[in-house]
């Protein structure tokens, strides 16, 4: 039995327990970590059976690759009759189906056009069950990941003898997308949060850094137009400006994220101070990762710490574009389950994934601070990133 089948023998479980008849995984992400396959089309679970992969294309590349039985997707009239033959073993022929699917990603246009093909149907919202299922990884994925790490730590040592003054943001991004893209990054960021987007990462200095944008991180950066207004942007590599480097990559379909900040020589004293807080209340969120630490408690230990030195107005953003959070859920997507955050009672559970980045916002100055990728072991934690700790002066 492939990890994929596993999967959805776990999810038919859940299935079974609420009365759903199955679940239509509409989304790409979500396809593929059920049957390993990204082709344009839905996969049906039933609660009980086979998944049924309906494919409009590539028909053959999803035969080859998908842990399901695979079926051109065809006519959309037959679609209720072929949704309920495979529901047939564990519902009677006449009984309402009761199908689940992402409500969170799902176009409204083509959620109409799914109602229209299955009358009678009863629609369930099995978002969330599918991301929290996500939030344990199995060894194969957390594998994936390390090697992302280890390739974003390879890419910025193999740029920072190149970093100079005077270089512009963009062109030091390109030179650290040209490194990773070496490693093995496939060139994607994705994201599950509707409208947003994210490139290789936020490479800003100074005070073009602290600019803010609608991305919901604590950094924004001007980006080079307003039609992509986050990360590197124009300005120049300033001596004595913090350079923050916000990066990720993705290998084998799975992300890490980290955060470095560069200084071309030395750092102005308040910024230092703020930095150090940063490193303090990582390494603090670090003796309180455990199995059954809730979520939340971690973001509320670090907003005490934060206030104790006197830095709450800058902490992760400032004014009203602070943003309300310590850190994420990472894997497939960059913002998964579980959010360090208020409201996230999820105990800390072994094989969750998770990025950490206290950061600390300075209009006109910059911004500072870290981010390293941990995972939630039997006994505490595992840090997955590997670059070197610290300011890395230049």
């Amino acid at each position: 039995m492939t990890i994929f089948q596993q999967r959805q023998q776990w999810l038919q479980g859940e299935m079974i327990k609420r009365g759903w008849s199955g679940f239509l995984v509409t989304h790409h992400v979500d396809i593929y970590y059920y049957c390993g396959s990204m082709q344009t089309g839905y996969l049906f679970i039933p609660a009980e059976g086979e998944a049924l992969y309906l494919v409009r294309r590539s028909l053959v590349r999803a035969e080859e690759e998908a842990s399901a039985d695979v079926e051109a997707l065809g006519s959309w009239k037959t679609l209720a009759e072929r949704l309920r033959a495979r529901c047939a073993s564990g519902s009677a022929a006449d009984a309402p189906l009761r199908i689940a699917t992402e409500l969170d990603v799902l176009p409204v246009q083509l959620y109409g056009k799914l109602q229209a093909a299955l009358p009678g149907a009863a629609w369930e919202d099995g978002s969330l069950l599918v991301r929290e299922q996500r939030m344990i990884k199995s060894p194969d994925e957390v594998a994936a990941i390390r090697g992302a790490a280890r390739v974003v730590d390879a890419a910025l040592e193999a740029v920072i003898p190149h970093i100079r003054e005077g270089m512009a943001e963009f062109e030091l991004m390109a030179l650290i997308e040209h490194q990773l893209r070496l490693r093995g990054h496939q060139g994607l960021m994705r994201m599950r949060a509707y409208n947003s987007e994210l490139i290789t990462g936020m490479v800003a200095t100074g005070a073009a850094a602290a600019v803010p944008t609608y991305f919901d991180g604590p950094a924004g950066g001007t980006g080079l137009h307003p039609s992509s207004p986050q990360s590197s942007g124009r300005a120049l590599l300033v001596r004595g400006e913090p350079i923050l480097v916000d990066i990720g990559c993705m290998v084998d379909g799975y992300l890490i994220d980290q955060t470095r900040t560069l200084v071309i020589g030395d750092l102005d004293p308040e910024l230092q101070q703020a930095y150090d807080v940063a490193e303090q209340v990582l390494r603090a969120t670090e003796a309180k990762l455990q199995p059954g630490m809730i979520a939340e408690h971690l973001y509320l230990l670090a907003l005490d710490q934060v206030q104790e030195a006197g830095l709450s107005a800058h902490f992760m953003g400032y004014g009203a574009d602070q943003v309300k959070f310590l850190g994420h859920g990472i894997g497939l997507e960059i913002d998964e389950l579980p959010v360090l955050a208020k409201g996230f009672k999820y105990p800390l559970a072994p094989g969750m994934v998770i990025a950490i980045e206290p950061k600390f916002t300075f209009p006109g100055r910059g911004v500072v601070g870290v981010e390293d990728t941990y995972l939630i072991t039997d006994s505490g934690w595992e840090k997955l990133t590997i670059s070197r700790d610290g300011i890395i002066r230049v």
